[in-house]
């Protein structure tokens, strides 16, 4: 796209500080345009019928009619970026196909990851520009990693390693922000130590998963959420 396309935004949230930090945060973003701010689903959905957007920042727990329900309702989806005080809709977030997930309070690090993954128009013939990926510290630089390759994640108290194929990147990044970032991309956290690229998983027991010929363990307390994507 050219350089002054901007993706135009829609905000729905009930809490006013919330919606402030957002509009706030959305102003310091080059590409993105605030087209307004909905306090719940069913006046952002007469704001939808009067107005199209690119891109939703969707609050989960709003009055009237909570935010994945709306989404439900949507013929066409924006691109959509979740915020939440709740870590638990994360799979029923990425069953709808949504772009990122935040959690309150939203700091803006975080808020820059998630729009740098918003799908823009690129140059014809530049389709590794349109795979999602990452810029993560390595060695004082910054690699970029593309998320279809990678293969699982192992977490190293403070630093995580990233898998692709038989070879590996250390990152000084913790598990959790890992988690968080990579939800919204088939990925799924199976283990304390572990999260595993849901595509590339070759076999699996109640136990345990098999991806590229290594066998990673499914810690108890994620068992069921395995069984419920894998079973």
């Amino acid at each position: 796209m050219t350089s002054d396309k901007k993706l135009t935004c829609l905000i729905v949230e009930d809490e006013p500080i919330a919606a402030e930090v957002l509009q706030d945060y959305i102003s310091q973003i080059a590409f993105l345009d605030l087209k307004g701010i909905c306090k719940d689903a069913l006046y952002a959905l007469e704001f939808l019928r009067e107005e199209s957007v690119e891109v939703l920042f969707l609050d989960i727990h709003l009055p009237k009619l909570k935010g994945l329900d709306f989404l439900k309702t949507l013929p066409k989806k924006p691109q959509t970026i979740l915020t939440t005080a709740y870590h638990n809709y994360a799979l029923d977030a990425f069953e709808e196909g949504v772009v990122d997930y935040l959690m309150k309070p939203i700091e803006f690090s975080r808020f820059l990851k998630a729009v740098n993954k918003l799908k823009r128009e690129e140059a014809v013939g530049d389709s590794d520009q349109k795979r999602p990926f990452h810029f993560f510290n390595v060695n004082k630089k910054k690699i970029r990693v593309y998320y279809d390759e990678i293969t699982y994640i192992e977490s190293l108290k403070d630093y995580s390693r990233i898998f692709f194929g038989n070879t590996s990147i250390l990152v000084n990044e913790s598990m959790s922000d890992l988690e968080v970032q990579l939800q919204a991309f088939n990925f799924l956290r199976i283990h304390r130590s572990f999260i595993v690229a849901l595509n590339k998983v070759e076999a699996y027991t109640t136990t345990e998963v098999e991806i590229n010929g290594k066998s990673l363990p499914i810690g108890r307390t994620y068992q069921e959420k395995v069984r419920e994507w894998l079973g």
